[in-house]
Parts: structure tokens; C-alpha cells; sequence
């Protein structure tokens, strides 16, 4: 099997994330481009971390599953339990069934890693689900994973 590829018009891996995708500018989720997707996959899911996060590592920002099988996932993702469209469902992290971007305290540099699963099921979940549900609940479920990562720094010229 073909390993699972990601990318957006955004920003490219390890760069720099707009503003616009933060919660210091428009806070709207990016666009993703998927290739090379499983043809046992059933569902797609993405998480957003904070992996700088100093006193909570990979602090979860976002949560998001059940997207329907597709090769691009538009930006700026509507808030809401159930996305229309998508298929999908997002649950509670630091954005509560919404996306919530990166905003780092001060002036300190953090990575944010997307990650996107590609699911053999999809699952039946509460809208108030946290992260840690999600894992457990996708664990065998997997068929494929990639991450892209972005950097942000507040107030950054």
C-alpha cells in the first residue's frame, strides 16, 4: 500500500502558518489535499496539536471525524457538532466542536501538527467526545496516517 500523502495550499511542511488559519486572524481551518488513500478506507479524521505546548505536550486544539472519503477537504471548516457536507463530526478540545488555530502566548515560537487518519469504519461517537476517546476508539481501526506541521509565532512581522 502506497503511503498515505497530505499537503495544503497553506503552508508547506515545517513552514510557517498563515495568520489567517490562527486564532489570532480569521481562525478558519486550512485546506487539505490527500493522495494515495486506501481503497478500504471508510472515513477520514484530523486532529490539530500543539506539539510545543510547555506545561500540556501536544495540547489537542481540534478534533474532527467521520469526514467522508474524499481527495480535498475545503478550508474553513463550519463549527457545529455535525458538519454538513463532510459528513463529519467534531469534538470537544480547545476549540468545542470547532476548529481552533494556533495562538501561542507571547512571542514564542510552536509547532502544530495536523494529523490525518484514514479509518477502515466509521465511528460512533458523541459530539462531546475528547481526544482521548477518539484514540482509543480508532485504535485497530487505522489504515493510514500522515501529519503536516506548521509553525506560528504570535505577533510575528
Amino acid at each position: 500500500m502506497e503511503q498515505l500523502m497530505i499537503k495544503s495550499k497553506a503552508f508547506d511542511e515545517g513552514g510557517w502558518i498563515p495568520v489567517k488559519y490562527t486564532a489570532r486572524g480569521a481562525d478558519i481551518s486550512p485546506d487539505f489535499e490527500i493522495s494515495n488513500i486506501s481503497p478500504n478506507a471508510k472515513s477520514i479524521a484530523i486532529t490539530l496539536d500543539d506539539a510545543s505546548h510547555p506545561i500540556f505536550p501536544n495540547y489537542n486544539h481540534w478534533v474532527i471525524w467521520n469526514i467522508s472519503i474524499q481527495s480535498v477537504i475545503p478550508e474553513g471548516i463550519a463549527h457545529g457538532k455535525y458538519v454538513d457536507g463532510l459528513g463529519a463530526t467534531q469534538g470537544i478540545a480547545y476549540g468545542r466542536n470547532k476548529y481552533k488555530g494556533p495562538k501561542p502566548p507571547f512571542k514564542l515560537i510552536h509547532t502544530y501538527v495536523f494529523t490525518v487518519y484514514v479509518l477502515d469504519c466509521t465511528l460512533d461517537l458523541a459530539a462531546s467526545c475528547r481526544k482521548r476517546d477518539f484514540i482509543n476508539n480508532i485504535d485497530g481501526h487505522i489504515l493510514q496516517q500522515a501529519t503536516l506541521s506548521g509553525k506560528f509565532q504570535s505577533r510575528r512581522k
